[in-house]
């Protein structure tokens, strides 16, 4: 990890990590903007976001995987052209 920049501390029993750094000045200020936050209530929102941008483009590469394999291709599962005809007809329970 990063040894002599990172330290640990508590806030309302999370782990918190003190981070040190140098970011760009009209960056920050431009994030800053119409926001009353403190720099780690940014920085967390900041985190969030990247974290949800990965976790959205890492849902999309697996559907983009069932769009490489033919609806009536079967594979070891079976074809998903059958499985959507047989969802089609599944009563809706909703």
């Amino acid at each position: 990890m990063l040894s002599g920049i990172v330290s640990e501390c508590y806030d309302h029993g999370v782990t918190r990590v003190r981070i040190s750094t140098t970011v760009d000045g009209e960056l920050l200020e431009a994030a800053r903007r119409g926001r009353r936050l403190r720099s780690s209530e940014l920085v967390d929102e900041a985190l969030r976001a990247l974290v949800a941008r990965d976790e959205a483009a890492e849902i999309d590469d697996r559907y983009e995987a069932y769009g490489s394999q033919p609806l009536g291709e079967p594979d070891e599962w079976g074809d998903l052209e059958s499985w959507h005809a047989a969802a089609r007809r599944a009563p809706d329970d909703g």
